[in-house]
């Protein structure tokens, strides 16, 4: 089994080999290992060209040695990698039409056994989509459900957050390598979902973070999930590119209103008039999906709610008010130095908590407060 992994990595680490090229030499030489040992010269047999950006695999006992190197550090790190043979790989990712073929982990595995929901949307999230996206998910998962998304700013953002401060589960999917922090401002989300949750990527250890991973990365946030919840996305987000995915493995798509008139959330009204269902509440996630875990789901996503709060967060949200305030006020209000204070803004902005408008004005976001 260890030399069948190691063939499947060893394969999976050639550059210009993707999922399709992957599986189609498969199926030519019967298996990874065969493909290892045979591939180099069909390829250079039938396209020197294409011969040409595959020349790692020309050296198979390279790759081998490169697949052990990736399996040990994994090991020291407490991380696992996957292949699609593993009865351990998720079943719903097993059979989308291009499963990657390997797939490495980093926290909880036991989450992959669970009735995920993908929570999406804007990376530019405004406050309300922020409250929605974090209280959709925080209710799917006092429900039961894990929640899934991309470790993006905005909307992703909030979703893990939810999910995490309701003691729930949740999977980030990554664009580059596991080992690798994207974007630097979510590395305080990034370390608790790798304490309390589960971190997933395609792609080997110390891949760059590069755009075109990204739509190919939304395909798994789809694979593993029963359904998608989009919460705010504009025409242009890249979230409908998760819708596409999603469409085409057969999941269900919700979409969340917001207002008429905002450009944030044009791409959700047009996924409503295509027949998306209408999600106003994890409630009608739940219900619709016919799941009952005898969890409790919030009828509205419109009631304030609030995270329980460590010392600090609690300390800086109680001197923002519900009218704009300078940076610098409440900076000096603090008494923080002006890098911890900008971390623990950073993160009640990720709650959803807090906002900063132009001019460097904040203010929190929380209905009835103060």
């Amino acid at each position: 089994m260890v030399e069948n992994i190691r063939d499947w990595i060893g394969l999976n680490l050639v550059h210009g080999i993707g999922p399709a090229l992957f599986y189609r030499l498969v199926s030519r030489f019967g298996s990874p290992t065969e493909a290892l040992n045979r591939a180099a010269l069909v390829v250079k047999e039938i396209d020197s060209q294409r011969y040409g950006s595959l020349e790692e695999l020309g050296d198979a006992g390279q790759l081998r040695q490169r697949a052990e190197r990736e399996l040990k550090t994994l090991e020291k790190v407490g991380g696992r990698a996957l292949i699609r043979d593993d009865p351990d790989y998720p079943e719903l990712l097993s059979h989308i039409g291009q499963p990657p073929p390997v797939i490495y982990l980093y926290g909880n595995s036991a989450l992959l056994e669970m009735t995920s929901v993908a929570v999406v949307g804007s990376r530019a999230a405004t406050s309300y989509g922020r409250r929605v996206g974090r209280t959709l998910a925080r209710d799917l998962s006092l429900a039961g459900v894990c929640v899934v998304s991309g470790l993006a700013l905005g909307i992703d953002a909030t979703a893990h957050s939810g999910a995490l401060d309701a003691d729930g589960a949740t999977i980030g999917v990554l664009g580059c390598g596991l080992d690798v922090v994207y974007p630097r401002g979510n590395s305080y989300l990034y370390e608790r979902l790798r304490a309390s949750g589960l971190l997933i990527s395609e792609y080997p250890l110390g891949t760059p973070p590069e755009g075109f991973r990204f739509p190919a990365r939304n395909r798994i946030i789809a694979g593993l999930s029963r359904a998608v919840v989009v919460v705010e996305a504009s025409k242009k987000s890249g979230s409908l590119i998760t819708v596409q995915h999603a469409l085409e493995q057969g999941r269900e798509i919700f979409a969340v209103p917001g207002q008429v008139d905002s450009v944030k959330s044009a791409g959700t009204h047009w996924l409503l008039q295509q027949g998306a269902t209408l999600a106003v509440s994890a409630a009608d996630v739940i219900n619709h999906l016919g799941l009952d875990f005898g969890g409790t789901a919030s009828q509205s996503v419109n009631r304030s709610s609030r995270p329980e709060l460590v010392p600090i967060l609690e300390a800086v949200l109680s001197i923002v008010e519900p009218y704009p305030q300078s940076r610098d006020v409440l900076l000096h209000r603090s008494g923080l130095t002006a890098a911890k204070f900008n971390e623990v803004l950073l993160t009640l902005e990720l709650e959803g908590l807090v906002e900063t408008t132009p001019g460097n004005m904040i203010h929190t976001t929380i209905e009835g407060s103060h």
